[in-house]
């Protein structure tokens, strides 16, 4: 099988285009889930404090015999940690849960514009950046304005902004921004939970290629340069999604599949997210 691809951030660290997310994995069956990844190839891990399944990511990272180098494992910071002394403890809550000495990204997991002073919180990530326990750092779900905030009073520029992204929420202005200021795009929801398997235009080029719309949706994203992590617990299935990089999609695939685009979010919208877990 093709190897995956890897993308390259603005501090030179190296991130596999393709990773296996553990968003809603139960922890009882993330173990099994993370271990079927690896055991299919994926190099790249993407979890969060808020999914509360990372000792079990750790304990499938740990116990693959895969050197712990080979393996890309991004986390996030919760939504409940506002202020930097939580949120140094809560990286080092991290750690240790894990079972690592090192992450390779930490992200802040929403910029919760209401409630919290998302640049001061930026400044914690700069700290624990600069403790050389983290390769990179970044942010999710920041559109252009949280972002010029951050720029305005940050030292390190975010490597990765990992939003919302998939054929019907394509993105395209805060992708390009995200370009144009080198910060890679990272698309969660890449599949929009399920909804491209009954799209009629997914639906004749995955027949036309014999694909299935998952791998046709995956491609389209790995043609346009993203990160892309989709989950799932069936092992048939992340294999499924695993085997985009022996096909492409021509242009003109590219472009239909673009145009289905309209602006529909499977999750809440960034600038009116203010939720904070107790």
């Amino acid at each position: 099988m093709p190897a995956v691809p890897t993308v390259t951030l603005n501090n030179g660290v190296e991130i596999p285009q393709l990773g296996f997310g553990v968003f809603q994995i139960k922890p009882e069956d993330t173990v099994k889930a993370t271990t079927s990844a690896l055991e299919i190839g994926y190099r790249h891990i993407d979890t969060a404090q808020m999914y509360g399944n990372e000792r079990e990511v750790g304990l499938a990272v740990r116990e693959s015999g895969i050197p712990r180098e080979d393996v890309f494992v991004t986390s996030k910071v919760n939504n409940n940690r506002l202020e930097r002394d939580d949120m140094l403890r809560s990286f080092d809550t991290s750690l240790d849960d894990l079972g690592f000495d090192y992450l390779d990204l930490l992200l802040i997991h929403w910029p919760l514009p209401g409630v919290s002073d998302y640049v001061a919180r930026w400044k914690a990530m700069e700290e624990i950046y600069a403790s050389g326990r983290v390769k990179a750092i970044g942010v999710s779900n920041f559109h252009p304005n949280h972002l010029r905030n951050v720029f305005a009073g940050a030292e390190v520029r975010p490597a990765v902004n990992q939003i919302e992204v998939s054929p019907f929420l394509t993105q395209d202005e805060l992708r390009a921004f995200d370009a144009e200021h080198q910060i890679v795009t990272e698309a969660w929801s890449p599949i929009a939970r399920g909804k491209v398997a009954d799209d009629p235009v997914i639906g004749r080029i995955a027949e036309r290629l014999g694909r299935s719309p998952a791998q046709v949706t995956l491609r389209w994203h790995v043609q346009r340069g993203d990160v892309v992590f989709p989950k799932s617990v069936t092992r048939s299935r992340i294999e499924e999604n695993f085997a985009i990089f022996d096909f492409e999609l021509d242009e003109s695939d590219m472009t239909a599949i673009s145009a289905l685009n309209r602006d529909e979010r499977t999750g809440p919208n960034p600038d009116e997210f203010n939720y904070i877990p107790g």
